[in-house]
């Protein structure tokens, strides 16, 4: 009995039986070697939330530009931005993030347009008007990557293009500095260089009587709650695992012209009637100096007062145009963003 077990065990039959198990614990050995851990979420990616805060650069697009191109901007009037952001990552290539943003946006004619420029420049210029504008932006943007991410955030990508479009809502309050006095010396209310909230005031009429055959008859004021498309195209870089480096320039285009309080027409002077700060902020050339100045003009408004103004400025005509009201303004974000990694699920490990 006991040779009969020792033949089958240690004979010849037992090759076949050793070299199965051999090869099966190279499979198992090989498996385990190569293992990466199961990956979790929609097509076997893995899903990590992030929080990340940015600093921004913004440039405004529009009518107080040096010239009249939707690409025309003065990178002087650059002014900073800061953010807070939520980072949801649910595919290989696909993240949602929600931001909030505050930051400035300005501009002058007087700083920016070349009163030497007969073309383009020097109707800006003698326009003389300014802006600075205060935006609070909340946004919820898809980001689209261009190399795909299969594994587990610490073994994420070292580096990615991505590109991105959302869609945003933000407040705006459009303001300027008030002159020394009316256009004809009267009080304004106000003080010399004093920030002045430009929508209450109407400057192209908004709250004023106009007649129907007036070039802004119908003119609405216009909402200091907007809504902009943001799109742009950016990278994203490692720096280990839980940290990433965003690097991103884009555009937010808005649906309104009045980022800058500047829009349609000029209106009679006359129809402000005892409001002399809107009078005074609605024409703003006389505040230069008299060499850069044309011969002015008198004419008798509709509250019985005579005012001096450039031709083509500051009075009731369908040419005196004050600005552009069939382009939208823009402005441009280039942003620089630090993100952290707050967690991830994992699977349990299963071996095949």
């Amino acid at each position: 009995m006991a040779f009969f077990v020792y033949s089958y065990c240690w004979g010849p039959q037992a090759k076949p039986m050793l070299s199965s198990i051999e090869n099966q614990s190279k499979r198992i050995i090989k498996r385990i070697s190569s293992y990466r851990g199961r990956k979790a979420g929609f097509g076997k990616n893995k899903i990590y939330n992030a929080i990340g805060f940015n600093v921004s650069a913004l440039n405004y697009y529009g009518d107080i530009a040096p010239k009249p191109s939707a690409l025309s901007s003065d990178i002087s009037f650059t002014r900073p931005a800061f953010g807070l952001s939520l980072t949801h990552r649910f595919g290989p290539r696909y993240s949602l993030q929600a931001q909030f943003m505050y930051g400035t946006l300005k501009g002058s004619d007087t700083e920016s347009a070349d009163l030497a420029d007969q073309e383009n420049g020097k109707f800006r210029y003698q326009r003389n008007a300014s802006f600075r504008n205060r935006i609070k932006e909340l946004s919820v943007t898809a980001y689209f990557d261009l190399f795909e991410n299969d594994a587990t955030y610490i073994s994420r990508v070292k580096w990615t293009p991505y590109a991105y479009i959302g869609v945003a809502g933000f407040l705006h309050n459009p303001q300027a500095q008030a002159p020394a006095a009316g256009l004809n010396g009267e009080a304004t209310g106000v003080s010399e260089g004093e920030w002045v909230d430009l929508r209450p005031l109407g400057t192209e009429g908004q709250y004023s009587t106009l007649e129907p055959t007036d070039v802004n008859f119908g003119i609405k004021a216009y909402s200091k709650i907007q809504v902009a498309i943001p799109f742009g195209l950016g990278a994203r870089f490692r720096l280990n695992e839980v940290m990433d480096l965003w690097a991103d320039i884009g555009f937010r285009y808005t649906f309104t012209d009045y980022l800058d309080d500047v829009s349609q027409n000029y209106v009679d002077l006359g129809v402000f009637e005892t409001n002399n700060l809107a009078r005074a902020m609605s024409y703003r050339s006389n505040e230069l100096p008299a060499n850069e100045l044309p011969p002015l003009q008198s004419y008798t408004a509709r509250n019985g007062q005579t005012y001096s103004t450039i031709n083509g400025y500051g009075s009731e005509y369908p040419d005196n145009v004050r600005g552009s009201k069939s382009d939208r303004d823009i402005y441009m974000v280039t942003s620089i963003r630090l993100t952290y990694i707050l967690g991830a699920t994992f699977h349990k490990a299963k071996f095949r």
